[in-house]
Protein backbone atom coordinates (compact mmCIF):
# COMPACT_ATOMS: atom_id res chain seq x y z
CA UNK A 1 0.00 0.00 0.00
CA UNK A 2 2.90 2.47 0.86
CA UNK A 3 3.96 1.48 -2.32
CA UNK A 4 1.03 3.52 -3.99
CA UNK A 5 1.10 6.92 -2.35
CA UNK A 6 3.88 8.43 -4.55
CA UNK A 7 1.52 7.68 -7.44
CA UNK A 8 -1.26 8.73 -5.87
CA UNK A 9 0.38 12.09 -4.94
CA UNK A 10 1.93 12.49 -8.63
CA UNK A 11 -1.61 11.51 -10.17
CA UNK A 12 -3.25 14.71 -7.73
CA UNK A 13 -0.58 16.86 -8.95
CA UNK A 14 -1.24 16.12 -11.99
CA UNK A 15 -5.11 17.09 -11.75
CA UNK A 16 -4.69 19.61 -9.99
CA UNK A 17 -2.04 21.61 -12.89
CA UNK A 18 -4.47 20.34 -15.03
CA UNK A 19 -7.31 22.38 -13.70
CA UNK A 20 -5.02 25.01 -13.09
CA UNK A 21 -4.39 25.30 -16.30
CA UNK A 22 -7.71 24.90 -17.53
CA UNK A 23 -8.47 27.85 -15.56
CA UNK A 24 -5.51 29.84 -16.81
CA UNK A 25 -6.97 29.29 -20.33
CA UNK A 26 -10.61 30.44 -19.36
CA UNK A 27 -9.73 33.62 -17.12
CA UNK A 28 -7.04 34.23 -20.51
CA UNK A 29 -10.61 33.37 -23.14
CA UNK A 30 -12.32 35.85 -20.75
CA UNK A 31 -9.82 38.87 -20.89
CA UNK A 32 -9.77 38.56 -24.80
CA UNK A 33 -13.35 38.94 -25.09
CA UNK A 34 -13.48 41.95 -22.31
CA UNK A 35 -10.90 43.48 -24.22
CA UNK A 36 -12.65 42.94 -28.07
CA UNK A 37 -15.86 43.88 -26.31
CA UNK A 38 -14.92 47.02 -23.69
CA UNK A 39 -14.65 49.70 -27.11
CA UNK A 40 -17.97 48.56 -28.62
CA UNK A 41 -19.61 49.00 -25.11
CA UNK A 42 -17.73 52.44 -25.21
CA UNK A 43 -19.23 53.39 -28.55
CA UNK A 44 -22.69 52.02 -27.80
CA UNK A 45 -23.11 54.21 -24.73
CA UNK A 46 -21.54 57.24 -25.41
CA UNK A 47 -24.15 57.11 -28.19
CA UNK A 48 -27.10 58.41 -26.00
CA UNK A 49 -24.99 61.34 -24.49
CA UNK A 50 -27.02 64.49 -25.21
CA UNK A 51 -23.36 66.29 -25.31
CA UNK A 52 -22.45 67.70 -29.09
CA UNK A 53 -19.21 65.90 -28.79
CA UNK A 54 -18.42 61.63 -27.69
CA UNK A 55 -19.02 61.34 -23.46
CA UNK A 56 -18.64 58.10 -21.86
CA UNK A 57 -19.91 57.84 -19.42
CA UNK A 58 -22.77 59.48 -20.64
CA UNK A 59 -23.90 61.78 -17.61
CA UNK A 60 -27.40 61.79 -19.34
CA UNK A 61 -29.04 58.98 -21.78
CA UNK A 62 -30.79 61.14 -24.64
CA UNK A 63 -31.95 59.81 -28.62
CA UNK A 64 -30.95 63.19 -29.97
CA UNK A 65 -28.03 61.54 -32.40
CA UNK A 66 -30.37 59.22 -32.92
CA UNK A 67 -33.15 61.50 -34.40
CA UNK A 68 -30.46 63.32 -36.18
CA UNK A 69 -29.47 60.70 -38.09
CA UNK A 70 -32.75 59.09 -39.27
CA UNK A 71 -33.26 63.32 -40.11
CA UNK A 72 -30.65 63.40 -41.99
CA UNK A 73 -31.36 62.10 -45.91
CA UNK A 74 -27.44 62.11 -47.04
CA UNK A 75 -27.58 59.61 -43.69
CA UNK A 76 -30.57 57.73 -45.44
CA UNK A 77 -29.27 57.47 -49.09
CA UNK A 78 -25.72 56.11 -47.65
CA UNK A 79 -28.29 53.46 -45.70
CA UNK A 80 -29.89 52.81 -49.01
CA UNK A 81 -26.80 52.20 -51.10
CA UNK A 82 -25.34 50.35 -48.75
CA UNK A 83 -29.42 48.49 -48.22
CA UNK A 84 -28.71 47.53 -52.56
CA UNK A 85 -25.34 46.46 -52.12
CA UNK A 86 -25.78 43.81 -50.18
CA UNK A 87 -28.67 42.72 -51.79
CA UNK A 88 -27.33 42.68 -55.17
CA UNK A 89 -23.32 41.53 -54.19
CA UNK A 90 -24.26 38.82 -51.64
CA UNK A 91 -26.35 36.42 -53.76
CA UNK A 92 -24.14 36.70 -57.19
CA UNK A 93 -20.76 36.85 -55.17
CA UNK A 94 -22.59 33.40 -53.29
CA UNK A 95 -23.43 32.09 -56.72
CA UNK A 96 -20.24 32.89 -58.67
CA UNK A 97 -18.45 31.75 -55.61
CA UNK A 98 -19.71 27.93 -55.37
CA UNK A 99 -20.25 27.33 -58.83
CA UNK A 100 -15.94 28.40 -59.27
CA UNK A 101 -15.49 26.48 -56.07
CA UNK A 102 -16.88 23.57 -57.48
CA UNK A 103 -15.42 23.74 -60.92
CA UNK A 104 -12.33 24.21 -59.17
CA UNK A 105 -12.63 21.10 -57.14
CA UNK A 106 -14.32 18.65 -59.51
CA UNK A 107 -13.27 19.57 -63.05
CA UNK A 108 -9.31 18.62 -63.99
CA UNK A 109 -8.38 21.03 -66.51
CA UNK A 110 -4.77 23.08 -67.99
CA UNK A 111 -4.46 26.45 -65.97
CA UNK A 112 -6.85 25.10 -62.70
CA UNK A 113 -4.04 26.38 -60.11
CA UNK A 114 -3.53 29.54 -62.22
CA UNK A 115 -7.09 30.02 -62.39
CA UNK A 116 -7.17 29.22 -58.70
CA UNK A 117 -4.56 31.93 -58.15
CA UNK A 118 -6.22 34.58 -60.21
CA UNK A 119 -10.02 33.94 -58.13
CA UNK A 120 -8.12 34.50 -54.84
CA UNK A 121 -5.39 37.16 -55.89
CA UNK A 122 -7.83 39.89 -54.06
CA UNK A 123 -7.19 38.42 -50.65
CA UNK A 124 -3.46 39.53 -50.81
CA UNK A 125 -3.42 42.76 -53.35
CA UNK A 126 -3.51 45.99 -51.38
CA UNK A 127 -6.55 47.12 -51.56
CA UNK A 128 -5.77 50.49 -53.12
CA UNK A 129 -3.98 48.74 -56.01
CA UNK A 130 -7.47 46.76 -56.75
CA UNK A 131 -9.46 49.98 -56.56
CA UNK A 132 -7.13 51.93 -58.67
CA UNK A 133 -7.25 49.11 -61.00
CA UNK A 134 -10.92 48.94 -60.42
CA UNK A 135 -11.46 51.97 -61.43
CA UNK A 136 -9.55 51.96 -64.26
CA UNK A 137 -11.55 49.29 -65.89
CA UNK A 138 -14.74 50.48 -64.82
CA UNK A 139 -14.37 54.36 -66.22
CA UNK A 140 -13.59 52.22 -69.47
CA UNK A 141 -16.69 50.71 -69.32
CA UNK A 142 -18.93 53.16 -68.70
CA UNK A 143 -19.88 51.98 -65.00
CA UNK A 144 -17.64 54.62 -62.75
CA UNK A 145 -19.93 56.11 -59.92
CA UNK A 146 -22.47 54.00 -60.43
CA UNK A 147 -24.35 51.28 -58.38
CA UNK A 148 -23.60 48.21 -60.23
CA UNK A 149 -19.66 49.23 -60.64
CA UNK A 150 -19.81 49.68 -56.91
CA UNK A 151 -21.69 46.31 -56.60
CA UNK A 152 -19.11 44.39 -59.08
CA UNK A 153 -16.34 45.86 -56.74
CA UNK A 154 -17.54 44.55 -54.16
CA UNK A 155 -17.77 41.13 -55.72
CA UNK A 156 -14.34 41.18 -56.84
CA UNK A 157 -13.44 41.89 -52.93
CA UNK A 158 -16.01 39.29 -51.55
CA UNK A 159 -15.41 36.32 -53.84
CA UNK A 160 -12.73 34.63 -52.49
CA UNK A 161 -14.24 34.07 -49.30
CA UNK A 162 -17.22 32.44 -50.74
CA UNK A 163 -14.63 30.56 -53.03
CA UNK A 164 -12.67 29.34 -49.89
CA UNK A 165 -15.88 28.55 -47.80
CA UNK A 166 -17.39 26.38 -50.36
CA UNK A 167 -13.99 24.31 -51.27
CA UNK A 168 -13.56 23.49 -47.42
CA UNK A 169 -16.54 22.02 -47.56
CA UNK A 170 -16.42 20.54 -50.93
CA UNK A 171 -12.84 19.29 -49.40
CA UNK A 172 -14.41 16.96 -46.52
CA UNK A 173 -17.45 15.88 -47.90
CA UNK A 174 -16.97 12.06 -49.09
CA UNK A 175 -17.05 11.84 -52.96
CA UNK A 176 -18.41 8.04 -52.71
CA UNK A 177 -21.94 9.40 -51.45
CA UNK A 178 -21.80 11.56 -55.80
CA UNK A 179 -20.51 8.39 -57.18
CA UNK A 180 -22.99 5.78 -55.35
CA UNK A 181 -25.87 7.91 -56.11
CA UNK A 182 -25.11 8.19 -60.13
CA UNK A 183 -24.50 4.28 -59.79
CA UNK A 184 -27.87 4.23 -59.10
CA UNK A 185 -28.89 5.89 -62.07
CA UNK A 186 -29.26 9.28 -61.20
CA UNK A 187 -28.04 11.95 -63.62
CA UNK A 188 -25.29 14.34 -62.62
CA UNK A 189 -27.70 17.39 -62.64
CA UNK A 190 -29.75 15.48 -59.93
CA UNK A 191 -26.65 14.24 -57.78
CA UNK A 192 -25.37 17.53 -57.55
CA UNK A 193 -29.00 19.54 -56.46
CA UNK A 194 -29.87 16.04 -54.09
CA UNK A 195 -26.86 15.14 -52.91
CA UNK A 196 -23.54 17.69 -53.30
CA UNK A 197 -25.61 20.72 -51.99
CA UNK A 198 -27.21 19.48 -48.90
CA UNK A 199 -23.40 18.14 -48.07
CA UNK A 200 -22.24 21.63 -48.61
CA UNK A 201 -24.69 23.80 -47.38
CA UNK A 202 -23.07 25.04 -44.73
CA UNK A 203 -20.31 26.31 -46.54
CA UNK A 204 -22.60 28.12 -49.22
CA UNK A 205 -24.09 29.86 -46.24
CA UNK A 206 -20.96 30.69 -44.39
CA UNK A 207 -19.82 32.14 -47.94
CA UNK A 208 -22.90 34.21 -47.99
CA UNK A 209 -22.24 35.69 -44.88
CA UNK A 210 -18.98 36.37 -45.12
CA UNK A 211 -19.81 38.30 -48.51
CA UNK A 212 -22.50 40.42 -46.72
CA UNK A 213 -20.35 41.46 -44.11
CA UNK A 214 -17.23 42.44 -46.33
CA UNK A 215 -20.06 44.03 -49.20
CA UNK A 216 -20.98 46.17 -45.76
CA UNK A 217 -18.24 46.95 -44.44
CA UNK A 218 -16.41 47.55 -47.54
CA UNK A 219 -14.22 50.87 -47.58
CA UNK A 220 -10.88 50.98 -49.43
CA UNK A 221 -12.48 49.63 -52.44
CA UNK A 222 -16.05 51.62 -52.50
CA UNK A 223 -14.02 55.05 -51.69
CA UNK A 224 -12.32 54.76 -55.75
CA UNK A 225 -15.77 54.13 -56.65
CA UNK A 226 -17.95 55.89 -55.07
CA UNK A 227 -19.68 59.25 -56.97
CA UNK A 228 -21.95 62.08 -55.03
CA UNK A 229 -25.32 59.71 -55.47
CA UNK A 230 -23.81 56.17 -55.06
CA UNK A 231 -22.03 57.09 -51.27
CA UNK A 232 -22.39 53.77 -48.92
CA UNK A 233 -22.22 54.48 -45.09
CA UNK A 234 -18.75 53.32 -44.77
CA UNK A 235 -18.00 55.55 -47.20
CA UNK A 236 -20.53 58.10 -45.55
CA UNK A 237 -19.04 57.23 -41.75
CA UNK A 238 -15.69 57.56 -43.36
CA UNK A 239 -15.67 60.98 -44.61
CA UNK A 240 -17.89 62.42 -41.77
CA UNK A 241 -14.98 61.55 -39.00
CA UNK A 242 -12.94 63.20 -41.31
CA UNK A 243 -14.65 66.49 -41.31
CA UNK A 244 -16.42 66.74 -37.85
CA UNK A 245 -16.73 64.05 -35.09
CA UNK A 246 -20.04 64.44 -33.19
CA UNK A 247 -22.53 61.02 -31.21
CA UNK A 248 -23.99 60.68 -34.37
CA UNK A 249 -21.45 58.49 -35.57
CA UNK A 250 -21.84 56.52 -32.35
CA UNK A 251 -25.31 56.52 -32.65
CA UNK A 252 -24.94 54.43 -36.36
CA UNK A 253 -22.42 52.65 -35.17
CA UNK A 254 -25.31 51.25 -32.40
CA UNK A 255 -27.44 51.02 -34.69
CA UNK A 256 -25.31 48.30 -36.67
CA UNK A 257 -24.20 46.57 -33.72
CA UNK A 258 -28.11 46.21 -32.87
CA UNK A 259 -28.12 44.75 -36.02
CA UNK A 260 -25.65 42.36 -36.12
CA UNK A 261 -26.54 40.70 -33.19
CA UNK A 262 -30.32 40.31 -34.24
CA UNK A 263 -29.06 38.79 -37.14
CA UNK A 264 -26.56 36.89 -35.68
CA UNK A 265 -29.19 35.47 -33.31
CA UNK A 266 -31.84 34.99 -36.53
CA UNK A 267 -29.11 33.11 -38.43
CA UNK A 268 -28.00 30.82 -35.96
CA UNK A 269 -31.61 29.89 -34.91
CA UNK A 270 -32.50 29.18 -38.79
CA UNK A 271 -29.58 28.01 -40.29
CA UNK A 272 -27.47 26.83 -37.64
CA UNK A 273 -23.87 29.38 -38.15
CA UNK A 274 -21.97 27.93 -36.02
CA UNK A 275 -22.36 24.30 -38.06
CA UNK A 276 -22.15 26.60 -40.85
CA UNK A 277 -18.55 27.69 -39.59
Amino acid sequence: MATDLPALHTAAQSTASAKAWRLAGIGAGALVYVFLSLPVLVIFLSAFSPEAYPQFPPQQFSLRWFYAFFENPAWLRALEVSAWLLLIATPVTTLLGTTAAYALARLDFPGRSVIQAFVLSPLIIPQVVLGIALLYVLTGAGMAGSLLGLAAGHIVVALPYAVRTVSVSLASMDRRLETASMNLGATPAYTFRHVTLPLIKPGIVAGAVFAAVTSFGEVSVSLFLTAPGTVSMPVRIFTYIDQTFDPVVNAVSAIFIVLAVLALVLIERTIRLTKAM
